[in-house]
This record gives C-alpha cells, sequence and structure tokens, in this order.
C-alpha cells in the first residue's frame, strides 16, 4: 500500500492513471463489505431496541396496550443516556444534528463506540430523529480505520477518501439504492472542484458492492431490506397551473417552518449543552409530553410523533384518505416540535423526520382545492427537506425514489417547490450565517 503515499489532490487526469488511485478503488470495493455488514447491524439493533419498549415490554408489565404515557420515562433515559455518552466517551456522540452535515474532517476510530451508543440511545427509544448522520459516521469511521490498519503513514486525503467511500456505503445501504448515496453526499461530504470525479469514484464503488452485500445478507438472514419507494400510490395525473402555484405556496411556507424548527433547535442547543445531564433528560420529556397530548387528542398511535418517520411515511401516504385536517395539523404541529427539540439535544439524522413533516403537510393543504394529494405529498417532502438540509438535489432525488412513477412526473414542479424552498430559507438566514441551511456546511459525521 505504499502507493497511497502517492495519492495528492493536484490533477484529476493524473490520478486516474496512477497505481495508487487504482488501490484506492480496491480498498473502496472491499470497505463497502464490512460498512454494509455494520449498517444492516446497526439498523437492525434499532429496530429490536423500538421493537421491544414500545412493543413487546407494555405486555410484559401487564398493559393490554400501550399507555399514552408510555414514551415519557423512556425518552428521559434516552437524554441521560446520550447525555453521559457525550460526556464520558471520545468525541461528541456524532454532529450535532441542528447544525446539519458540517465539515468536520475524517470520523477517528476511537469515536465510534460514542457515536454507536449515542444513537441507539436516541433512536431506539424513539427521539425524532433517523439513522443516517450516525451511519455516514460508522461507515467513515471503518473506512478510516481501514486506512490506518493497512498503512500507518498513509497521508490524510487517502483517509479522506476512503473515509468518504465507507461514508457511501453506509448511507447507500439505508436508502436502497447507490445512487441516492452518490446525491446525497456528493452534496453533503463537501468534496468539490475538477476532484470532484475523482474522489467520488472509490465510494460509488464501495455504494455498488455495499448495496449487494446487504442484498445478499438480507436473502440470507431474512433480517429485511430497506426502501424507500411505496408500493401502492394514486397516479399522478397531468400537471396543472393550480399545482405550479402550490409549488411555490409550499416552497415559502416550508421555508418560513424549516427555518423556525432549526432556530428553535439552535436556541435549544445552546441552553442544553450548558447542563447536559439535567436539561437533556428533560428534552426527552417535552419530546414525551408532545407525544402524549397527540396520542390523547387524536385517539391515533403514539408512533406516529415517535421516531424518524422512515417507516410510517409509507403508511401514512397509502392511507392518507382516512385522515381528519384537525389530526394532520396536530401530528404537524407535535412531530415538528418534537423534532426541534430532538435537533438541539440529542444525536441523529435530520432528513427522515423532515420528509415526514413536509409529506403531513402536503396530505393536509390537499383539502384545499386544486392539489391533489400525491402532488401534496411530493411537494412537502422536496420543500421541507431541502429547508432542513440544504441540499436540492438530493431532496429532489428522495422524492422521485419515494414516489417513483410519480416522482417523475412531478419531477417539475418538486424542482420548482425545492428552488423556491432553498432560495427563501437563505434569505430567511441571519446575514452573518452562511446563506443555506442546516447542509451549508456539509460533513461526513
Amino acid at each position: 500500500m505504499t502507493d497511497l503515499a502517492d495519492f495528492t489532490p493536484t490533477d484529476p487526469a493524473a490520478l486516474l492513471r496512477s497505481r495508487g488511485y487504482v488501490m484506492l478503488l480496491a480498498l473502496g470495493a472491499i470497505i463497502g463489505i464490512p460498512v454494509a455488514v455494520a449498517a444492516l447491524l446497526f439498523l437492525k439493533g434499532v429496530a429490536e431496541v423500538q421493537h421491544y419498549v414500545y412493543g413487546t415490554l407494555p405486555g410484559e408489565l401487564g398493559f393490554d396496550t400501550q399507555p399514552a404515557w408510555w414514551s415519557i420515562p423512556f425518552l428521559a433515559l434516552s437524554g441521560l443516556l446520550v447525555a453521559l455518552t457525550i460526556r464520558f466517551l471520545p468525541g461528541t456522540g456524532g454532529h450535532r444534528p441542528a447544525e446539519g452535515f458540517k465539515a468536520s474532517g475524517p470520523v477517528l476510530p476511537i469515536e465510534l463506540p460514542g457515536i454507536i451508543l449515542a444513537s441507539l440511545a436516541a433512536l431506539g427509544l424513539g427521539v425524532v430523529l433517523g439513522p443516517e448522520a450516525p451511519l455516514i459516521a460508522l461507515g467513515g469511521g471503518i473506512g478510516v480505520l481501514a486506512v490506518h490498519l493497512l498503512k500507518h503513514d498513509a497521508p490524510e486525503t487517502a483517509s479522506i477518501v476512503v473515509g468518504a467511500a465507507g461514508s457511501f456505503a453506509a448511507v447507500s445501504a439505508l436508502f436502497g439504492s447507490p445512487l441516492a448515496g452518490a446525491f446525497l453526499m456528493m452534496e453533503a461530504v463537501g468534496l468539490g472542484g475538477g476532484m470532484m470525479g475523482v474522489v467520488l469514484l472509490p465510494g460509488f464503488l464501495a455504494a455498488g458492492i455495499g448495496s449487494l452485500v446487504f442484498v445478499g445478507l438480507n436473502n440470507w438472514t431474512g433480517i429485511g431490506s430497506f426502501s424507500l419507494a411505496i408500493p401502492d400510490i394514486p397516479p399522478a395525473g397531468n400537471p396543472t397551473g393550480a399545482e405550479f402555484l402550490w409549488a411555490i405556496a409550499i416552497g415559502v411556507a416550508a421555508a418560513i417552518i424549516g427555518t423556525c424548527i432549526r432556530r428553535v433547535a439552535l436556541l435549544l442547543q445552546g441552553i442544553i449543552e450548558r447542563r447536559m445531564l439535567l436539561l437533556t433528560p428533560v428534552a426527552g420529556l417535552v419530546i414525551g409530553v408532545l407525544v402524549l397530548v397527540y396520542v390523547e387528542a387524536t385517539g391515533r398511535s403514539s408512533s406516529d410523533v415517535l421516531f424518524s418517520g422512515e417507516n410510517a411515511l409509507p403508511l401514512l401516504v397509502e392511507n392518507a384518505a382516512g385522515w381528519t385536517v384537525g389530526s394532520l395539523v396536530l401530528l404537524f404541529l407535535c412531530k415538528g416540535l418534537a423534532y426541534s427539540v430532538a435537533l438541539g439535544g440529542f444525536r441523529g439524522g435530520p432528513i427522515f423526520p423532515a420528509m415526514f413533516i413536509g409529506a403531513v403537510g402536503g396530505i393536509a393543504l390537499s383539502h384545499l382545492p386544486g392539489l391533489p394529494m400525491i402532488v401534496g405529498v411530493a411537494l412537502g417532502i422536496g420543500a421541507m427537506t431541502v429547508a432542513m438540509l440544504g441540499l436540492p438535489l438530493a431532496s429532489v432525488l428522495l422524492v422521485t425514489l419515494f414516489l417513483q412513477a410519480d416522482g417523475l412526473t412531478l419531477m417539475p414542479f418538486v424542482i420548482v417547490a425545492v428552488v423556491v424552498s432553498h432560495v427563501v430559507t437563505a434569505r430567511l438566514a441571519p446575514a452573518s450565517a452562511p446563506a443555506t441551511a442546516l447542509g451549508a456546511q456539509p460533513a461526513t459525521s
């Protein structure tokens, strides 16, 4: 592996012809295998904790159904565990989700235990965040560890590229598509310029290999696969002028709401971090109270507000006709507030809650004239996702993966909503802040 030392970001064409770059490609392909296994185990672990705490344990303690207050003590416990992990283990338990995917360099392997424990405590016990940020950190840390094991004095650039390849593989396993991983990481890793294609190739290869391994492990173990696609949704129909106007309106509304969520999260982050061991459990209690209010007012499941929304989103869209406007509005408010609190005090990813909240808002607005339900869902997801992440290309692609043929049909309107939301969000940002949303300065951790 001595040729890794020759990898320097100077001439992309020369790098493509170098022996060191071929070795990096090979290492990227190899990294996809352990990263896929680690991602599968992590996601399975989160799912098992969620199922036991919210599905099995109430029955074991003698409850016929899950009490409305059930999440409150577990969310407080989650806050305590996250705070202890951040305080006493190396690193910060992963990046602060209220700040987005900031460019903070490769993840050090010594930080991985803290990242895994903090995210398991948060996601497994029901905090309103997703698994994508911990997976990106996990894949990146494995990639960096592999480089250090193969060559102790490898250049930093090699660690960055192979670490990014590991992140590619991990996030592609979650989204069920190497292409989704490539788009997300292309915007979020912070690698660009003339080196973009050269640096992304090892990651793209790792994502492809990792996806194959992930599918193979699913077929072998029966654990389950991950895909954003909804199998049964109504056709979008032909675009109309009213839908174009709705795209603009939803883009503006999502930018305003996303900015409010983010500013509250950043305010809470500053307060909570001053007395983390006390206030992080309090933040968990606040989320639990929001869940209680929603369950008592609507009679619906606590899982609508809890968790990232990744698994609940397809059911929400498929059963949209069974929701009242009042229930949708209350879900939008409770989930949005819980999301803001989770961003400010816990560890996890911001993508899936943003998608879920956008879909809820789109379904609620579809009760107004000129906006079919599936169009509202597409516009809401795209506009809210870009408002929270600042990643316009990835936001459009996620809608397309989620809605499949409808996503392709509605892509022009989704692009309008995403662009409007992205620009308005930038205009609403403080003058001293970067003119983008959460993803302004992306990161791999």
